[in-house]
């Protein structure tokens, strides 16, 4: 805090349990002596004079402005005399301020609730450890919407006054040639000589010419391709000595195959921690509002703590009425919130066809089966050992492994699978590759509906139903593609007469 010298008067009060946002003094000292001040000599002793003959009938008044100015003489600070100009002073002051605000300038001027972020900020900052000189690489991964360019943005925010180069990287929302990124990275260094790197060969080579002797904090964010580190951040002689490059991902691998040994794996938040940023974006208070707290608990629920879902949904429910939260809350049951969908997908965009293809058996099939059982059912499918691509699905945040070995994956990231499925045609379940609910695989057999298209059914009933009448068996003649069948807990009276040859019935 810079007051003038009068102002110090009061710096009793100003030091005082009641005025804790003053965190810091600075005392600088233009045309005085510091020893004057603290022994009130000169002009100070000729002021404190006046005042003791003014407030005679208050003398404790002079004393305590007399230790305010002793204790303001014994704060670190500056001195005018030892600088050469008015301006390196200036200089060297406004460093020094700019440094203790910047850190929180952002933060405390956004309406952004942060929630369940001070232990990843604490795991980060065991990896980052500053006081290191060596040159660190550092991972960021998880699923879409779980928060991993939030946490990197925090830490860029706190830490990027530290260096001498400090770029955010945004990949996702970069379109154009990669040499537009290195020209961002070397902006800084280069200036107006950054017209000099045409074409990514000489990006490169610049890259590591130019940084390599600079302490320098890069974030690269969204990664989703290994060949780009390359380009950008390749090893860590292109830095220099305490330099901190922070890649975030949806892919394990891109950390892996780039060496990136240091890594925070992110998962969703505590159910207690997805209450309160829920009611943040619903209520813009910590705790859901009377009549809410039900409702929330169930948005909350359906999330599954994906910070994304949270923030979507609650913003969305923000001053509706209660009619509105049921009426979102059943729509939520047929269809997943396009904000939500179009994020988790570009994990799926990224796989190639035979991924897609196996994830999406996966999410309709064989949730919750152990993963070598998983492959051999697979593999008799698709006459290829598809273990790499389930290791390729869970390196991409899309599958997860319990305990037991079982193949998992979170609830949204189902519901993205199940949509990609529907959008094939939303009014007609016969023309869908893969069927799991009861209502679409009623009607399709009720209705003799069935295509080509379908690859897969399972019905999984919670207690014994009857397949009537109704059902038309004959429906299987017309799924010649058709190659996992599963009822459970439907009687049958009558055999079907026919099943494709390819079928597999576990």
């Amino acid at each position: 805090m810079l007051l003038p010298l009068g102002a110090w008067m009061n710096f009793p009060k100003l030091s005082s349990p009641w005025k804790p946002e003053i965190r810091e003094f600075c005392r600088v000292f233009f045309n005085v002596d510091p020893s004057d001040v603290r022994h009130q000599r000169k002009s100070f002793a000729e002021a404190f004079a006046k005042h003791e003959v003014k407030f005679s009938n208050d003398p404790e008044k002079v004393e305590k402005w007399r230790e305010a100015l002793r204790k303001v003489a014994n704060l670190s600070g500056w001195d005018a005399k030892n600088y050469k100009c008015e301006s390196e002073l200036i200089e060297v002051i406004v460093k020094r301020v700019w440094e203790k605000v910047r850190p929180t300038i952002t933060l405390s001027d956004s309406k952004e609730k942060l929630v369940g972020i001070e232990f990843r900020l604490w795991q980060m900052g065991l990896l980052l450890a500053p006081e290191e000189k060596d040159v660190r690489f550092i991972g960021i991964w998880g699923m879409g919407g779980v928060g991993k360019t939030t946490l990197a943005r925090l830490v860029f925010e706190r830490i990027s006054h530290h260096f001498e180069v400090a770029e955010f990287l945004d990949v996702r929302k970069f379109h154009g040639p990669l040499v537009n990124l290195q020209k961002q990275v070397l902006s800084p260094v280069l200036k107006e000589n950054v017209s000099l790197v045409w074409d990514e060969y000489r990006g490169t080579f610049f890259v590591r010419k130019c940084l390599s002797n600079k302490k320098v904090l890069l974030v690269v964010d969204d990664v989703d391709s290994c060949d780009l580190l390359e380009k950008v951040a390749r090893d860590k002689s292109w830095f220099g000595d305490g330099s901190r490059i922070i890649v975030t991902t949806r892919d394990k691998r891109v950390l892996v195959k780039n060496d990136i040994k240091l890594s925070v794996e992110l998962v969703g938040l505590n159910v207690s921690d997805a209450l309160e940023l829920f009611s943040h974006k619903a209520f813009k208070k910590d705790q859901p509002e009377e009549g809410f707290l039900e409702l929330s608990k169930s948005f909350v629920y359906y999330s599954k703590g994906l910070p994304l879902a949270l923030k979507t949904l609650g913003s969305s429910l923000y001053q509706r009425k209660l009619e509105e939260w049921n009426s979102t809350s059943e729509s939520l049951k047929r269809i997943l919130n396009p904000t939500i969908f179009d994020s988790l997908k570009l994990s799926y965009d990224a796989l190639n066809h035979l991924q897609q293809e196996i994830f999406l058996d996966i999410a309709f099939f064989y949730k919750g089966v152990e993963k070598g059982r998983v492959n051999q059912l697979l593999e008799y499918y698709y006459d290829y050992n598809c273990l790499i691509e389930i290791n390729v699905l869970i390196e991409k945040s899309l599958l997860t492994i319990d305990w037991d070995n079982n193949v998992g994956m979170h609830g949204l990231i189902e519901e993205m699978a199940w949509e990609i499925v529907c959008q094939h045609s939303r009014e007609e379940p016969g023309l869908r590759s893969r069927l799991c609910h009861r209502k679409d695989i009623f009607l399709v057999f009720t209705g003799n509906t069935g295509t080509d298209a379908i690859k897969g059914i399972r019905l999984c009933l919670p207690c014994l139903e009857e397949a009537d009448s109704s059902w038309n068996f004959d429906c299987f003649s017309r799924m010649r593609k058709l190659k996992f069948l599963e009822f459970d807990n439907l009687i049958i009276t009558s055999v079907p007469k026919f099943l494709p040859n390819s079928s597999q019935i576990p």
